[in-house]
Protein backbone atom coordinates (compact mmCIF):
# COMPACT_ATOMS: atom_id res chain seq x y z
CA UNK A 1 0.00 0.00 0.00
CA UNK A 2 0.86 3.35 -1.02
CA UNK A 3 0.94 6.34 1.14
CA UNK A 4 -2.02 8.96 0.19
CA UNK A 5 0.44 11.79 1.27
CA UNK A 6 3.33 10.65 -1.07
CA UNK A 7 3.84 12.25 -4.16
CA UNK A 8 3.55 10.66 -7.71
CA UNK A 9 7.27 10.33 -8.70
CA UNK A 10 7.97 9.17 -5.13
CA UNK A 11 5.24 6.73 -5.74
CA UNK A 12 6.71 5.67 -9.42
CA UNK A 13 10.12 5.32 -8.18
CA UNK A 14 8.86 2.70 -5.29
CA UNK A 15 6.93 0.77 -8.00
CA UNK A 16 9.85 0.98 -10.96
CA UNK A 17 12.72 -0.40 -9.34
CA UNK A 18 16.10 1.02 -8.78
CA UNK A 19 17.64 -0.31 -11.81
CA UNK A 20 15.43 2.22 -13.95
CA UNK A 21 17.27 4.82 -12.24
CA UNK A 22 20.45 3.88 -14.08
CA UNK A 23 21.36 7.33 -15.27
CA UNK A 24 21.63 9.12 -11.75
CA UNK A 25 23.65 5.99 -10.61
CA UNK A 26 26.06 6.25 -13.30
CA UNK A 27 26.72 9.87 -12.82
CA UNK A 28 26.97 9.73 -8.98
CA UNK A 29 29.48 6.57 -9.20
CA UNK A 30 31.04 8.92 -11.63
CA UNK A 31 31.29 11.69 -8.68
CA UNK A 32 32.63 8.84 -5.81
CA UNK A 33 35.24 8.37 -8.41
CA UNK A 34 36.20 11.76 -9.44
CA UNK A 35 35.95 11.93 -5.32
CA UNK A 36 38.21 8.93 -4.89
CA UNK A 37 40.64 10.36 -7.00
CA UNK A 38 41.06 13.92 -5.08
CA UNK A 39 41.48 12.13 -1.93
CA UNK A 40 44.04 10.15 -3.53
CA UNK A 41 45.56 13.73 -4.19
CA UNK A 42 45.04 13.72 -7.59
CA UNK A 43 43.03 16.70 -7.80
CA UNK A 44 43.35 17.75 -11.63
CA UNK A 45 42.42 13.85 -12.65
CA UNK A 46 39.47 13.67 -9.91
CA UNK A 47 38.33 17.58 -10.99
CA UNK A 48 38.35 16.41 -14.66
CA UNK A 49 36.26 13.50 -13.84
CA UNK A 50 33.72 15.48 -11.82
CA UNK A 51 33.49 17.50 -14.49
CA UNK A 52 33.04 14.92 -17.13
CA UNK A 53 30.57 13.43 -14.25
CA UNK A 54 28.23 16.59 -15.08
CA UNK A 55 28.74 17.09 -18.39
CA UNK A 56 27.24 13.26 -18.98
CA UNK A 57 24.27 14.49 -16.56
CA UNK A 58 23.90 16.85 -18.78
CA UNK A 59 24.38 14.76 -22.06
CA UNK A 60 22.14 12.24 -20.52
CA UNK A 61 19.37 15.07 -19.95
CA UNK A 62 19.29 15.85 -23.36
CA UNK A 63 19.00 12.55 -24.99
CA UNK A 64 17.03 10.58 -22.65
CA UNK A 65 13.15 11.18 -22.53
CA UNK A 66 11.62 12.23 -19.26
CA UNK A 67 10.36 8.80 -17.88
CA UNK A 68 13.72 7.33 -18.60
CA UNK A 69 15.77 10.25 -17.35
CA UNK A 70 14.82 9.29 -13.77
CA UNK A 71 16.15 11.10 -11.09
CA UNK A 72 18.27 13.59 -13.70
CA UNK A 73 14.99 15.68 -14.18
CA UNK A 74 14.43 18.69 -12.18
CA UNK A 75 12.94 21.07 -13.83
CA UNK A 76 12.21 21.62 -18.01
CA UNK A 77 14.65 19.82 -20.18
CA UNK A 78 15.96 23.09 -21.10
CA UNK A 79 17.03 23.98 -17.73
CA UNK A 80 18.36 21.20 -16.70
CA UNK A 81 21.05 20.85 -19.47
CA UNK A 82 21.59 24.70 -19.70
CA UNK A 83 22.37 24.41 -15.53
CA UNK A 84 24.19 21.05 -15.90
CA UNK A 85 26.19 22.01 -19.05
CA UNK A 86 27.53 25.72 -17.73
CA UNK A 87 28.14 24.19 -13.98
CA UNK A 88 30.14 21.01 -16.13
CA UNK A 89 32.14 23.67 -18.50
CA UNK A 90 32.56 25.50 -15.72
CA UNK A 91 34.50 22.61 -13.38
CA UNK A 92 36.18 21.55 -16.43
CA UNK A 93 37.62 24.96 -16.54
CA UNK A 94 38.49 25.26 -13.01
CA UNK A 95 39.95 22.16 -12.84
CA UNK A 96 42.84 23.47 -16.10
CA UNK A 97 43.32 26.70 -14.89
CA UNK A 98 44.24 25.66 -11.11
CA UNK A 99 48.24 25.54 -11.29
CA UNK A 100 50.07 22.08 -10.99
CA UNK A 101 51.61 21.34 -7.13
CA UNK A 102 55.52 21.96 -7.19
Amino acid sequence: MSNSKDPDNVRDLRASGWWRQWPIIVVLLGVAIALTLVSLDYFRRGSVVLAGSVLLAAFLRLLLPDREAGLLVVRSRRVDVIVLGVLGSLLAIFAFWVPPPR
